[in-house]
């Protein structure tokens, strides 16, 4: 068994962002190739491209979420409900152990968005960000909520009229 929160942490310290780190983590699990991971998270990072809102690595955990027990009938409600549940469970957890899921509070930050250009990634950035435990974490979260729960019978294939 892989060890997802060993090898989402190697990809932050490869330079990915916290979201990119999380979901590349485990692409391989839904045939998403790592390009196409990349590109779907990439714009989570730093809190939603710099903005300072909620953590790519939450931001991650819910992408997954929905991979593996997301709704697909807009009309389904009881499977909406039942989604949104999981999704504001895997967020309790997360704020349990940090107190937020709010990239800005996370990183004591003042209130507001960053530039757009990102920090360099130094020895020093590393040492900075507290981020590679949130990284790990969101990927613990993701194993023992969402995988040990894992059907066999996923990924399901969608037909074109299962969206009506």
């Amino acid at each position: 068994m892989k060890d997802y929160s060993e090898i989402a942490a190697h990809n932050f310290l490869t330079g990915y962002n916290c979201a990119q780190s999380v979901f590349l983590a485990f692409a391989d699990r839904y045939n998403i190739s790592p390009d196409t991971a990349l590109k779907i998270s990439s714009s989570f990072g730093g809190g939603m491209g710099r903005l300072r809102e909620v953590c790519g690595a939450v931001s991650a955990m819910f992408m997954i979420a929905g991979l593996e027990k997301g709704y697909i009938k807009p009309a389904d409600m009881e499977a909406k409900t039942e989604h949104y549940k999981l999704i504001q469970e895997l967020a309790g957890e997360f704020k349990n152990e940090f107190g937020t899921i709010i990239c800005r509070e996370l990183l004591g930050l003042p209130p507001g968005a960053d530039e757009p250009e990102p920090s360099a990634r130094t020895e020093e950035y590393y040492h900075s960000r507290p981020c590679e435990k949130f990284i790990r974490f969101a990927a613990q979260i993701i194993e023992t909520k969402l995988l040990n729960e894992r059907s066999e019978n996923f990924p399901v294939k969608v037909k074109a009229d299962q969206n009506k």
